[in-house]
Protein backbone atom coordinates (compact mmCIF):
# COMPACT_ATOMS: atom_id res chain seq x y z
CA UNK A 1 0.00 0.00 0.00
CA UNK A 2 1.52 3.37 -0.97
CA UNK A 3 2.24 5.54 2.01
CA UNK A 4 2.13 8.84 0.17
CA UNK A 5 -1.28 9.96 -1.03
CA UNK A 6 0.22 11.42 -4.18
CA UNK A 7 1.66 8.03 -5.19
CA UNK A 8 -1.74 6.35 -5.12
CA UNK A 9 -4.37 6.33 -7.89
CA UNK A 10 -7.55 8.36 -7.11
CA UNK A 11 -9.64 5.37 -5.98
CA UNK A 12 -6.90 4.07 -3.68
CA UNK A 13 -6.23 7.62 -2.46
CA UNK A 14 -9.82 7.87 -1.25
CA UNK A 15 -9.42 4.61 0.67
CA UNK A 16 -6.21 5.90 2.27
CA UNK A 17 -7.83 9.18 3.30
CA UNK A 18 -11.13 7.84 4.66
CA UNK A 19 -9.78 6.30 7.91
CA UNK A 20 -8.08 9.61 8.76
CA UNK A 21 -11.25 11.73 8.53
CA UNK A 22 -13.29 12.73 11.54
CA UNK A 23 -11.73 15.40 13.79
CA UNK A 24 -12.73 18.27 11.51
CA UNK A 25 -16.30 16.98 11.23
CA UNK A 26 -16.55 17.18 15.01
CA UNK A 27 -15.01 20.66 15.16
CA UNK A 28 -17.26 21.70 12.26
CA UNK A 29 -20.34 21.18 14.40
CA UNK A 30 -19.37 24.41 16.17
CA UNK A 31 -20.34 26.20 12.95
CA UNK A 32 -23.85 24.78 13.17
CA UNK A 33 -24.71 25.77 16.73
CA UNK A 34 -28.01 27.50 17.64
CA UNK A 35 -26.29 30.90 17.58
CA UNK A 36 -25.42 30.42 13.91
CA UNK A 37 -28.93 29.19 13.19
CA UNK A 38 -30.48 32.27 14.80
CA UNK A 39 -28.12 34.68 13.02
CA UNK A 40 -28.64 33.16 9.57
CA UNK A 41 -32.42 32.88 9.97
CA UNK A 42 -32.57 36.54 11.00
CA UNK A 43 -30.37 37.60 8.08
CA UNK A 44 -32.60 35.84 5.55
CA UNK A 45 -35.85 37.01 7.13
CA UNK A 46 -34.77 40.67 7.33
CA UNK A 47 -32.61 41.12 4.24
CA UNK A 48 -33.43 38.24 1.95
CA UNK A 49 -30.47 37.11 -0.13
CA UNK A 50 -28.32 40.18 0.61
CA UNK A 51 -25.86 38.56 3.04
CA UNK A 52 -25.20 35.21 1.34
CA UNK A 53 -21.68 36.47 0.60
CA UNK A 54 -21.01 37.01 4.29
CA UNK A 55 -21.67 33.35 5.13
CA UNK A 56 -19.48 32.18 2.24
CA UNK A 57 -16.64 34.56 3.15
CA UNK A 58 -16.72 33.47 6.78
CA UNK A 59 -16.50 29.84 5.76
CA UNK A 60 -13.46 30.44 3.54
CA UNK A 61 -11.61 32.13 6.42
CA UNK A 62 -12.69 29.37 8.78
CA UNK A 63 -11.08 26.74 6.52
CA UNK A 64 -7.62 28.22 6.96
CA UNK A 65 -8.02 28.79 10.69
CA UNK A 66 -9.29 25.29 11.42
CA UNK A 67 -6.55 23.71 9.33
CA UNK A 68 -3.90 25.62 11.29
CA UNK A 69 -5.46 24.45 14.55
CA UNK A 70 -5.48 20.83 13.37
CA UNK A 71 -1.87 21.13 12.15
CA UNK A 72 -0.74 22.43 15.53
CA UNK A 73 -2.16 19.35 17.26
CA UNK A 74 -0.62 16.95 14.75
CA UNK A 75 2.86 18.44 14.65
CA UNK A 76 3.32 19.21 18.36
CA UNK A 77 1.10 16.59 19.98
CA UNK A 78 -0.36 19.47 22.01
CA UNK A 79 -3.67 21.28 21.98
CA UNK A 80 -3.63 25.07 21.72
CA UNK A 81 -4.40 25.45 25.47
CA UNK A 82 -1.57 23.03 26.32
CA UNK A 83 0.91 24.81 24.05
CA UNK A 84 0.01 28.16 25.57
CA UNK A 85 0.04 26.74 29.09
CA UNK A 86 3.65 25.69 28.57
CA UNK A 87 4.65 29.08 27.16
CA UNK A 88 3.32 31.23 29.98
CA UNK A 89 6.19 31.74 32.40
CA UNK A 90 4.15 33.58 34.98
CA UNK A 91 1.39 31.79 36.80
CA UNK A 92 -0.72 34.95 36.91
CA UNK A 93 -0.61 35.35 33.13
CA UNK A 94 -1.54 31.71 32.62
CA UNK A 95 -4.48 31.98 35.03
CA UNK A 96 -5.58 35.24 33.42
CA UNK A 97 -5.62 33.62 30.00
CA UNK A 98 -7.51 30.66 31.46
CA UNK A 99 -10.09 33.06 32.92
CA UNK A 100 -11.01 34.57 29.55
CA UNK A 101 -10.96 31.16 27.86
CA UNK A 102 -13.24 29.76 30.55
CA UNK A 103 -15.59 32.70 30.06
CA UNK A 104 -15.67 31.83 26.36
CA UNK A 105 -16.53 28.21 27.22
CA UNK A 106 -19.37 29.41 29.46
CA UNK A 107 -20.72 31.74 26.75
CA UNK A 108 -20.57 28.85 24.28
CA UNK A 109 -22.66 26.72 26.61
CA UNK A 110 -25.20 29.52 26.99
CA UNK A 111 -25.94 29.54 23.25
CA UNK A 112 -25.87 25.79 22.80
CA UNK A 113 -27.72 24.68 25.94
CA UNK A 114 -30.40 27.29 25.42
CA UNK A 115 -30.75 26.20 21.79
CA UNK A 116 -31.24 22.61 22.90
CA UNK A 117 -33.72 23.72 25.57
CA UNK A 118 -35.75 25.71 23.03
CA UNK A 119 -35.80 22.69 20.69
CA UNK A 120 -37.09 20.41 23.47
CA UNK A 121 -39.73 23.01 24.28
CA UNK A 122 -40.83 23.12 20.64
CA UNK A 123 -40.88 19.33 20.32
CA UNK A 124 -42.22 18.22 23.69
CA UNK A 125 -43.38 21.40 25.44
CA UNK A 126 -40.77 20.84 28.16
CA UNK A 127 -39.92 23.74 30.50
CA UNK A 128 -36.77 25.51 29.35
CA UNK A 129 -34.83 24.75 32.53
CA UNK A 130 -35.59 21.03 32.27
CA UNK A 131 -34.61 21.11 28.61
CA UNK A 132 -31.34 22.79 29.52
CA UNK A 133 -30.59 20.15 32.14
CA UNK A 134 -31.30 17.36 29.64
CA UNK A 135 -29.10 19.00 27.00
CA UNK A 136 -26.25 19.46 29.48
CA UNK A 137 -26.57 15.90 30.75
CA UNK A 138 -26.37 14.47 27.23
CA UNK A 139 -23.26 16.53 26.53
CA UNK A 140 -21.64 15.20 29.70
CA UNK A 141 -22.45 11.62 28.73
CA UNK A 142 -20.84 12.17 25.34
CA UNK A 143 -17.79 13.60 27.07
CA UNK A 144 -17.62 10.40 29.13
CA UNK A 145 -17.71 8.38 25.89
CA UNK A 146 -14.77 10.40 24.56
CA UNK A 147 -12.71 10.12 27.74
CA UNK A 148 -13.31 6.38 28.26
CA UNK A 149 -13.57 4.99 24.76
CA UNK A 150 -11.37 7.31 22.72
CA UNK A 151 -11.82 9.72 19.85
CA UNK A 152 -13.47 7.53 17.20
CA UNK A 153 -16.77 6.70 19.01
CA UNK A 154 -17.16 10.37 19.94
CA UNK A 155 -16.53 11.37 16.33
CA UNK A 156 -19.11 8.88 15.04
CA UNK A 157 -21.82 10.14 17.39
CA UNK A 158 -21.21 13.82 16.65
CA UNK A 159 -20.96 13.16 12.90
CA UNK A 160 -24.31 11.35 13.08
CA UNK A 161 -25.85 14.37 14.79
CA UNK A 162 -24.35 16.54 12.06
CA UNK A 163 -26.24 14.48 9.48
CA UNK A 164 -29.49 15.01 11.40
CA UNK A 165 -28.77 18.76 11.50
CA UNK A 166 -28.25 18.85 7.74
CA UNK A 167 -31.49 16.97 7.01
CA UNK A 168 -33.50 19.00 9.51
CA UNK A 169 -32.44 22.38 8.17
CA UNK A 170 -32.27 21.51 4.47
CA UNK A 171 -35.65 19.78 4.14
CA UNK A 172 -37.49 23.09 3.86
CA UNK A 173 -35.75 23.96 0.58
CA UNK A 174 -37.47 21.03 -1.11
CA UNK A 175 -40.86 22.58 -0.36
CA UNK A 176 -39.89 26.25 -0.59
CA UNK A 177 -36.82 26.53 -2.87
CA UNK A 178 -34.93 29.83 -3.19
CA UNK A 179 -34.70 31.99 -6.28
CA UNK A 180 -31.55 30.97 -8.17
CA UNK A 181 -30.85 34.40 -9.66
CA UNK A 182 -31.21 36.16 -6.32
CA UNK A 183 -29.01 33.56 -4.65
CA UNK A 184 -26.21 34.27 -7.14
CA UNK A 185 -26.80 37.99 -6.68
CA UNK A 186 -26.30 37.54 -2.95
CA UNK A 187 -22.67 36.56 -3.60
CA UNK A 188 -21.89 40.18 -4.51
CA UNK A 189 -20.67 42.06 -1.40
CA UNK A 190 -23.04 44.89 -0.43
CA UNK A 191 -25.03 46.26 2.50
CA UNK A 192 -28.36 48.01 3.01
CA UNK A 193 -28.00 50.32 5.97
CA UNK A 194 -26.41 50.04 9.40
CA UNK A 195 -28.56 47.13 10.53
CA UNK A 196 -27.26 44.91 7.73
CA UNK A 197 -23.68 45.80 8.71
CA UNK A 198 -24.43 44.87 12.31
CA UNK A 199 -25.95 41.56 11.23
CA UNK A 200 -23.02 40.81 8.92
CA UNK A 201 -20.61 41.41 11.78
CA UNK A 202 -22.71 39.12 13.96
CA UNK A 203 -22.63 36.34 11.35
CA UNK A 204 -18.86 36.57 10.85
CA UNK A 205 -18.24 36.96 14.56
CA UNK A 206 -20.21 33.79 15.24
CA UNK A 207 -18.58 31.90 12.36
CA UNK A 208 -15.13 31.37 13.84
CA UNK A 209 -15.79 30.32 17.41
CA UNK A 210 -12.85 30.39 19.86
CA UNK A 211 -13.83 27.01 21.29
CA UNK A 212 -13.69 25.42 17.82
CA UNK A 213 -10.05 26.50 17.56
CA UNK A 214 -9.21 25.12 21.01
CA UNK A 215 -11.12 21.92 20.30
CA UNK A 216 -9.74 21.09 16.85
CA UNK A 217 -6.11 21.02 17.97
CA UNK A 218 -7.11 18.69 20.81
CA UNK A 219 -9.22 16.46 18.55
CA UNK A 220 -6.31 15.81 16.17
CA UNK A 221 -3.99 15.23 19.12
CA UNK A 222 -6.38 12.67 20.60
CA UNK A 223 -6.81 10.89 17.26
CA UNK A 224 -3.22 10.88 15.97
CA UNK A 225 -0.96 11.96 18.82
CA UNK A 226 2.40 13.50 17.90
CA UNK A 227 3.10 12.64 14.25
CA UNK A 228 6.84 12.67 13.53
CA UNK A 229 8.20 14.49 10.48
CA UNK A 230 8.35 12.40 7.34
CA UNK A 231 6.08 10.55 4.95
CA UNK A 232 3.50 9.72 7.61
CA UNK A 233 3.11 13.34 8.69
CA UNK A 234 2.74 14.42 5.06
CA UNK A 235 0.04 11.79 4.58
CA UNK A 236 -1.89 12.84 7.67
CA UNK A 237 -1.62 16.56 6.89
CA UNK A 238 -2.93 16.00 3.37
CA UNK A 239 -5.80 13.96 4.76
CA UNK A 240 -6.47 16.69 7.30
CA UNK A 241 -6.90 19.21 4.48
CA UNK A 242 -9.52 16.90 2.98
CA UNK A 243 -11.15 16.48 6.39
CA UNK A 244 -11.37 20.24 6.96
CA UNK A 245 -12.63 20.81 3.42
CA UNK A 246 -15.41 18.23 3.76
CA UNK A 247 -16.43 19.44 7.22
CA UNK A 248 -16.61 23.12 6.32
CA UNK A 249 -18.26 22.39 2.97
CA UNK A 250 -21.06 20.67 4.91
CA UNK A 251 -21.25 23.30 7.66
CA UNK A 252 -21.01 26.19 5.21
CA UNK A 253 -23.63 24.72 2.90
CA UNK A 254 -26.07 24.18 5.76
CA UNK A 255 -25.55 27.74 7.00
CA UNK A 256 -26.22 29.09 3.50
CA UNK A 257 -29.30 26.86 3.28
CA UNK A 258 -30.64 28.25 6.56
CA UNK A 259 -30.28 31.80 5.23
CA UNK A 260 -31.85 30.86 1.88
CA UNK A 261 -34.72 29.07 3.62
CA UNK A 262 -35.55 32.23 5.54
CA UNK A 263 -34.98 34.48 2.52
CA UNK A 264 -37.31 32.44 0.31
CA UNK A 265 -40.08 31.83 2.83
CA UNK A 266 -39.84 34.19 5.81
CA UNK A 267 -38.75 37.56 4.42
CA UNK A 268 -40.91 40.29 5.90
CA UNK A 269 -42.74 37.88 8.24
CA UNK A 270 -43.16 39.25 11.75
CA UNK A 271 -41.70 37.42 14.76
CA UNK A 272 -38.91 35.57 12.98
CA UNK A 273 -36.23 37.23 15.13
CA UNK A 274 -36.55 34.35 17.64
CA UNK A 275 -36.10 30.61 17.18
CA UNK A 276 -39.65 30.00 18.39
CA UNK A 277 -41.00 32.59 15.95
CA UNK A 278 -39.02 31.15 13.05
CA UNK A 279 -40.32 27.68 13.86
CA UNK A 280 -43.93 28.91 13.90
CA UNK A 281 -43.45 30.87 10.67
CA UNK A 282 -41.98 27.84 8.91
CA UNK A 283 -44.99 25.80 10.00
CA UNK A 284 -47.36 28.39 8.56
CA UNK A 285 -45.42 28.85 5.32
CA UNK A 286 -44.25 25.31 4.54
CA UNK A 287 -46.31 23.00 6.73
CA UNK A 288 -45.91 21.31 10.10
CA UNK A 289 -43.64 18.47 8.85
CA UNK A 290 -41.02 21.04 7.81
CA UNK A 291 -41.36 22.84 11.15
CA UNK A 292 -40.95 19.49 12.93
CA UNK A 293 -37.77 18.70 10.99
CA UNK A 294 -36.47 22.18 11.79
CA UNK A 295 -37.04 21.58 15.51
CA UNK A 296 -35.31 18.17 15.29
CA UNK A 297 -32.38 19.80 13.49
CA UNK A 298 -32.22 22.48 16.18
CA UNK A 299 -32.17 19.82 18.91
CA UNK A 300 -29.35 17.94 17.15
CA UNK A 301 -27.55 21.26 16.78
CA UNK A 302 -27.81 21.97 20.50
CA UNK A 303 -26.77 18.46 21.56
CA UNK A 304 -23.85 18.16 19.14
CA UNK A 305 -22.46 21.65 19.59
CA UNK A 306 -22.71 21.62 23.38
CA UNK A 307 -20.88 18.28 23.39
CA UNK A 308 -18.02 19.82 21.41
CA UNK A 309 -18.19 22.89 23.66
CA UNK A 310 -17.94 20.64 26.73
CA UNK A 311 -14.92 18.93 25.19
CA UNK A 312 -13.28 22.31 24.54
CA UNK A 313 -14.05 23.49 28.08
CA UNK A 314 -12.45 20.38 29.56
CA UNK A 315 -9.37 20.88 27.39
CA UNK A 316 -9.07 24.53 28.42
CA UNK A 317 -8.99 23.52 32.09
CA UNK A 318 -6.59 20.67 31.49
CA UNK A 319 -4.15 22.67 29.39
CA UNK A 320 -4.07 25.90 31.35
CA UNK A 321 -4.71 24.94 34.97
CA UNK A 322 -2.34 21.94 34.88
CA UNK A 323 -4.34 20.10 37.53
CA UNK A 324 -6.59 17.05 37.36
CA UNK A 325 -10.19 18.13 37.84
CA UNK A 326 -13.03 15.56 37.97
CA UNK A 327 -15.15 15.40 34.83
CA UNK A 328 -18.37 16.33 36.62
CA UNK A 329 -16.75 19.41 38.17
CA UNK A 330 -15.34 20.58 34.84
CA UNK A 331 -18.73 20.22 33.18
CA UNK A 332 -20.60 21.89 36.05
CA UNK A 333 -18.38 24.98 35.88
CA UNK A 334 -19.13 25.76 32.23
CA UNK A 335 -22.81 24.80 32.18
CA UNK A 336 -23.83 26.60 35.39
CA UNK A 337 -24.33 30.08 33.82
CA UNK A 338 -26.59 28.68 31.07
CA UNK A 339 -28.79 26.86 33.58
CA UNK A 340 -28.87 29.93 35.84
CA UNK A 341 -30.10 32.12 33.00
CA UNK A 342 -32.86 29.61 32.22
CA UNK A 343 -33.77 29.32 35.91
CA UNK A 344 -34.24 33.08 36.36
CA UNK A 345 -36.31 33.34 33.19
CA UNK A 346 -33.99 35.42 30.99
CA UNK A 347 -35.35 35.71 27.44
CA UNK A 348 -33.63 32.94 25.40
CA UNK A 349 -33.07 35.17 22.37
CA UNK A 350 -31.48 37.89 24.52
CA UNK A 351 -29.24 35.28 26.14
CA UNK A 352 -28.16 34.04 22.70
CA UNK A 353 -27.26 37.57 21.59
CA UNK A 354 -25.31 38.31 24.77
CA UNK A 355 -23.41 35.03 24.48
CA UNK A 356 -22.24 35.99 20.98
CA UNK A 357 -20.98 39.32 22.33
CA UNK A 358 -18.92 37.51 24.98
CA UNK A 359 -17.55 35.15 22.35
CA UNK A 360 -16.44 38.18 20.33
CA UNK A 361 -14.07 39.14 23.14
CA UNK A 362 -12.46 35.71 23.02
CA UNK A 363 -11.68 35.55 19.30
CA UNK A 364 -8.36 37.48 19.29
CA UNK A 365 -7.11 35.49 22.30
CA UNK A 366 -7.47 32.27 20.29
CA UNK A 367 -6.66 33.47 16.77
CA UNK A 368 -3.53 35.54 17.37
CA UNK A 369 -1.68 32.87 19.41
CA UNK A 370 -2.66 30.21 16.85
CA UNK A 371 -1.12 32.18 13.98
CA UNK A 372 1.95 32.98 16.06
CA UNK A 373 2.56 29.38 17.13
CA UNK A 374 2.08 27.83 13.69
CA UNK A 375 4.52 30.40 12.23
CA UNK A 376 7.19 29.46 14.80
CA UNK A 377 9.80 27.28 13.08
CA UNK A 378 11.29 26.25 16.40
CA UNK A 379 7.97 24.71 17.39
CA UNK A 380 6.64 23.50 14.04
CA UNK A 381 9.85 22.49 12.27
CA UNK A 382 9.33 21.60 8.61
CA UNK A 383 5.55 22.04 9.01
CA UNK A 384 5.89 25.75 9.81
CA UNK A 385 3.54 28.02 7.88
CA UNK A 386 4.76 29.39 4.59
CA UNK A 387 4.99 33.17 4.38
CA UNK A 388 1.87 33.24 2.23
CA UNK A 389 -0.06 31.09 4.69
CA UNK A 390 0.99 33.31 7.59
CA UNK A 391 0.07 36.43 5.63
CA UNK A 392 -3.37 35.05 4.76
CA UNK A 393 -3.91 33.95 8.38
CA UNK A 394 -2.96 37.41 9.64
CA UNK A 395 -5.40 39.02 7.20
CA UNK A 396 -8.19 36.63 8.23
CA UNK A 397 -7.47 37.11 11.93
CA UNK A 398 -7.26 40.89 11.54
CA UNK A 399 -10.52 41.03 9.60
CA UNK A 400 -12.37 38.87 12.11
CA UNK A 401 -11.05 40.85 15.08
CA UNK A 402 -11.95 44.15 13.37
CA UNK A 403 -15.46 42.94 12.59
CA UNK A 404 -15.99 41.81 16.15
CA UNK A 405 -14.79 45.17 17.45
CA UNK A 406 -17.25 46.79 15.02
CA UNK A 407 -20.02 44.57 16.37
CA UNK A 408 -19.21 45.48 19.96
CA UNK A 409 -19.04 49.21 19.17
CA UNK A 410 -22.36 49.17 17.34
CA UNK A 411 -24.00 47.29 20.17
CA UNK A 412 -22.54 49.71 22.72
CA UNK A 413 -23.91 52.64 20.73
CA UNK A 414 -27.30 50.95 20.60
CA UNK A 415 -27.40 51.00 16.82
Amino acid sequence: MPKNLLDAPPARRALLVAPLLGPALVAGVAYLDPGNVAANMTAGALFGYLLVWVVVTGNVMAWLIQYLSAKLGLVTGLSLPEALGRRFRRRGARLGYWGQAELVAMATDVAEVIGGAVALYLLFDLPLLLGGIITGTVSMLLLVVQSRHGAKPFERIVTGLMLVIAIGFCAGLVVGPPDAAQTVGGLVPMFEGTESVLLAASILGATVMPHAIYAHSALTRDRFGLVAAGVERTRVLRATKVDVTVALAIAGSVNVVILLLAAANLQGVEGTDTLEGAHAALGSALGEPIALLFAIGLLASGLASTSVGAYAGAEIMKGLLRVRIPLLVRRAVTIAPALLLLAVGVDPTLALVLSQVVLSFGIPFALIPLVRLTADRGLMGSAVNSRLTTALAIVAAGLLVALNVTLLVLLALGV
